[in-house]
Formats: structure tokens, sequence, C-alpha cells
């Protein structure tokens, strides 16, 4: 299916409720108008054609999964891509498909995904929403996801923090060179809150939001909690900017908050590779881990506060925390408040004044060749090799590229380029595939 770009917006709702196959899957593609324009797809003033007929039509534009017409089918193998889908908000009215007048939810979506497999969502933007993306467990019936390469900007419900840019949860769910944020003026939620089993956020831009990061319990799935990736967490290769007083002065918090602490993350979030930007003039927090059942290790990342150092605090209050090879500003403390967990570190962090940025102003976190962070990185957690090294770093905005590789891994998002090596354009960026295995690094044991 291919949607042609037009000056006016496309207002019609509809639901995929079939089922391609992983040689001829399912496309709705959008195809660019004259200077790269994504075709709209708006809910505001939007109609449900008939003869669709299909539940919850009042919580998105575009439907993914359940439907009485056409006949309900798990949908599987789906690409969606090119598009900008807007205006899924209370704010907004549309005509159903018995032609009454109805208005949107406030926990309705741009892409509404109830239940699906083997999805793809790519290149789309999705904004103007109660969440921008809204993915549900069903039971397990929704895995194997891949969200690339979009911009998911702009969503939630003033005074609310109960909507979000991204909200999922899954089997087995992959957000990849993705730009999150910022939020709706004056909404509470988060850029990226999940409840999946076996989340990776790999490459990604996310500015703003009360947490960057929210990865909790999947409070409504016993298939997801006791399924065997359930405690595997990886979080690599991202930008974390957060403004100044934007929401929570957490970026991160890992583990649960149904208040039901037995069906809590546990396990590890791998945190490596990352660059994070606070602009806060106040404190910051790097992690909240939800219970001491909860731990994270977090190496390789360049953490920089715009306040003083003793302005980054580690630890919220609970949980185990290993610390390895990390940049910060020197007198970071262990927590803001009392420090309940245990922080494991081994000394070899590296602090200084200034991290070496091309241009901090501009958000270009690229390193200087006289940085503190080139080269002063270690090997990774064994856990995550071989599926999760570090091959690619984000490419403003929406892409990536491959990291370049020089045996001695530097901290943080962004490699140093070896001399003479080109990189971007040059060298050809990467957006999707698989790329080759950095060279000259050996799986560490856990320390």
């Amino acid at each position: 299916m291919r949607i042609h770009w037009r000056p006016e917006p496309y207002r019609e709702k509809w639901v995929i409720g079939r089922a391609g196959t992983a040689a001829a899957p399912i496309v709705v593609r959008g195809i660019p108008g004259p200077g790269g324009e994504r075709p709209v797809v708006s809910g505001d003033g939007a109609t449900t054609p008939d003869p669709l007929d299909f539940t919850n039509d009042q919580r998105g534009v575009i439907k993914i999964g359940t439907s009485n017409v056409p006949p309900n089918a798990l949908p599987a193998h789906i690409e969606i891509e090119g598009l900008d889908v807007r205006s899924a908000h209370p704010s907004y009215s549309f005509t159903d498909d018995r032609g009454a007048a109805q208005t949107y939810a406030d926990n309705a979506a741009a892409i509404y995904v109830e239940r699906a497999q083997h999805l793809v969502i790519r290149d789309c933007v999705l904004s103007d929403s109660g969440n921008g993306l809204f993915i549900g467990a069903f039971d397990g019936d929704t895995r194997d996801i891949r969200i690339e390469r979009n911009w998911i900007r702009a969503n939630g419900n003033v005074g609310s923090g109960f909507e979000h840019n991204a909200y999922t949860a899954a089997i087995g769910i992959v957000y990849e060179a993705n730009r999150f944020g910022p939020l709706r003026a004056g909404a509470g939620g988060n850029n990226l809150k999940d409840r999946s089993a076996g989340l990776v956020a790999r490459y990604n831009w996310i500015e703003g939001g009360n947490r960057q990061l929210d990865l909790v319990d999947a409070e409504d799935s016993d298939v997801l909690v006791n399924h065997p990736s359930y405690g595997e967490t990886f979080v690599y290769g991202n930008v974390l900017i957060e403004p100044d007083g934007a929401g929570n002065s957490q970026i991160v918090h890992y583990g649960g908050d149904s208040g039901e602490t037995a069906i809590y993350r546990k396990g590890i979030l791998h945190f490596f590779h990352n660059t994070v930007v606070s602009l806060r003039s106040g404190n910051t927090t790097l992690v909240r881990l939800s219970t001491d059942d909860e731990s994270a290790d977090v190496r390789n990342n360049l953490l920089y506060v715009a306040a003083s150092g003793d302005r980054l605090a580690m630890l919220d209050a609970d949980g185990v925390l290993t610390l390895s090879h990390n940049w910060t500003k020197p007198g970071w403390v262990a927590s803001h408040g009392g420090l309940s967990g245990v922080i494991d570190d081994d000394g070899s962090g590296v602090e200084g004044a200034l991290p070496g940025f091309v241009d901090a102003g501009m958000q270009d976190f690229h390193l200087l060749e006289d940085s503190q962070a080139v080269d002063a990185g270690t090997d990774l957690h064994a856990d995550v090799l071989p599926d999760h090294d570090v091959v690619a770093q984000y490419r403003e905005h929406q892409m990536q590229e491959p990291r370049p590789a020089d045996g001695a891994p530097d901290l943080g998002a962004f490699e140093l380029p070896e001399p003479g090596v080109a990189t971007g354009l040059a060298a050809g960026f990467v957006t999707l595939g698989v790329l080759s295995r950095r060279r000259g690094r050996r799986p560490d044991r856990q320390g």
C-alpha cells in the first residue's frame, strides 16, 4: 500500500488486521513530496470509513490488531514507513464507522498497536497525540517489534504523567536510531516508557521528558514476567539529554512502578557507551533502581552535568550499581538522599572539568582529539556479547553510521575516527542492516 504526499493531510483512520509473511510482508509506505515531505495522516476531523469495524476506535489514528471487519487475525510481518501520523488527542474529534462523532481517549496514540508480531515502524513522525506510540503486550501475542529511525515528539497531555512519547510492552522490542522528544509543553510523561521482556534501546537521541527512560514492570502480563528475557535490558550508544527543569531529575528508572515488587524486572540493566548530558542547574541522578533486587552495570559512558560535579548522583537509593570506566566531573556523589543500595566502583573512572565535546552549545557531542574520553574505555560485560557489541553510532538525525573501530574504545556514544578514515556520508552511513563486529574486543567478566 502506497500513500503519496499531498499538500492536505489524509483524514482517515484505519486498522491493519491481516498477516503477511517474512518473504512477502504487508508494507504501508509513504511516498515523499518534492521536498522530502512525508504524507500526513491526521486524526483531527478524521473518519473511520465503512465497512471497517474495530474495537478501541478512540485509541488511535492507525490501529494494528483486533478487528471485526476485516475478520480478526493476528497481524504479522507488517512494515509501516515514511508517514507523518498525528493528532490522536482528546482535544480532537473524529467520526466513527457508524457515523457518530467521537473524541479521542486521553491515552490515544498516533499508532496504536493492540497486538502484532514481526512489526517494523520505520522513518515516521509521530506527534500531537496522547501517546506517540502505544504497543500492548496482549498476553504475549505482541513480539518481535522494531522501532527504527522515527521522530517521536510533542506527545502527552498537559498536567498528566500517564501518557508518553512512546509507551510499549512486548516480547522482544528494539529501538534503534530514533529521535525522541521533547514532549508536548506542560506534559508530565516520560520520553520512552517500556514494560517489555527483552528491551534493546541503542543509538537513539532522547531529549527531555519526565525521565528519558522509564523501564518498569509488565504489570498486567504474567507471560512477559515469566519470559526468559524479562531481566535482560540493554541500553547503549544513546545520547540522553536532560534540559534544565525538565521534570524528574532521574535519567533512567529501572525496575517497576506497580508496587507489586515480586514482578519487577530484577536482572541487570546493561548501560554502556551512552553520552548523558544534563543541563540542570540543580541535582541530576543517573539511575533509579526500584529495589535492591535490581542492578545495573554502567561502563564506558560519558556522564556530563553542566552544574558542579557534586550535583551528579549515581543512584537514587536502592539497588546494586557497578561502575567502570566512565567520564564524570570530579565530586560526584553516591546519592542525593540516602544510599541503601550498593555501589561497586572499580576506581577506573576518568574525571575532568569538561568532556571535550566538539560543540556542546550546538549539540555536537562528538569528541575532540584531546578529550580525556578518547581511548579510555574497557571491555564490555560478557553478557552483552556478541549480540550487543557497539558497532554503530547515532547520526543526526534519525540515522546511524558505523562506529569506527581502533581497538581502544572511546567513552560515550561517539568514537573519534581514526586518522585518515572517513565517517558519515563519505564512508556510506548505515540506516538498517547488519554491521560487521568491531575488532580488538574480548569479553569481560562482571566486575
